[in-house]
C-alpha cells in the first residue's frame, strides 16, 4: 500500500548550492540553493527568486558560481540561506567565507568550499525563477582528489537536503557501479 502526499517538493537527494556572486562593488555575496542540478551537458540549473541579492547581483555581473556544501561548513551553509544579502551587508563574511576571484567567470570562489562549478549566466525566467549557466570551470581543492587526480565524494563529503524532515545529509556508502550493474539484466 502506498500512500499519497499530494503535490510536494520532495525529491532525494537534493544537493545543497551555495550560490555566489560579485555585487557592482566586487563584493561576494552567496545564498543557499537546493533547488537545482544539471540542466545539460554542460549547463546547469537553479530555481531563485529575483529578490534575492545574489540573484540580482547575478543578473548584473552575468556570472556565478555553485559550490557543494560540505560536512565541515554546514553551519556557515545553512546560515546563507536563512539570512538575506538584503538585510545584512556582511553576510558573507559572517559565514567565515573568503573569496577568490574566479580564473574563468567574474565571480568568486569561496575557498573553504572545496568543489565550485563556474558559470556564465545563460538565461533567468523571472516567472518560474529559473536560472540556466553554462559551465566554463569545474574546479576543486586538491584535499577532495583521489590518487587518480579526480574528485572523490568521501574526501568532499557534500551533503544533500531532505525536504520532508528538512535534515541535511551526507551522501553514504557506494551501492552499485552505472552502465555497468543493470548489464546483468539484459537478456
Amino acid at each position: 500500500m502506498r500512500k499519497n502526499f499530494g503535490s510536494k517538493s520532495w525529491l532525494f537527494p537534493m544537493p545543497v548550492f551555495i550560490v555566489a556572486a560579485y555585487d557592482e562593488n566586487s563584493k561576494p555575496n552567496c545564498m543557499n540553493a537546493a533547488w537545482g542540478g544539471m540542466y545539460t551537458d554542460n549547463t546547469v540549473g537553479v530555481c531563485i527568486d529575483i529578490s534575492h541579492k545574489t540573484t540580482k547581483d547575478i543578473l548584473k555581473s552575468k556570472a556565478f558560481t555553485i559550490s557543494m556544501a560540505t560536512v565541515n561548513y554546514v553551519a556557515a551553509c545553512d546560515y546563507v540561506g536563512i539570512v538575506s544579502g538584503n538585510n545584512e551587508p556582511d553576510k558573507f563574511a559572517k559565514a567565515g567565507f573568503s573569496a577568490t576571484m574566479s580564473e574563468f567567470v567574474n565571480a568568486p570562489v569561496i575557498k573553504e568550499l572545496p568543489m565550485t562549478i563556474e558559470c556564465e549566466l545563460l538565461s533567468y525566467d523571472e516567472e518560474s525563477c529559473f536560472m540556466t549557466g553554462k559551465i566554463a570551470n569545474i574546479s576543486a581543492d586538491e584535499s577532495v582528489l583521489d590518487d587518480n587526480g579526480e574528485i572523490d565524494y568521501n574526501k568532499l563529503q557534500p551533503v544533500t537536503y531532505d525536504p520532508v524532515k528538512r535534515n541535511y545529509v551526507a551522501l553514504g556508502e557506494v551501492v552499485g557501479k552505472a552502465f555497468c550493474d543493470g548489464k546483468k539484466l539484459k537478456s
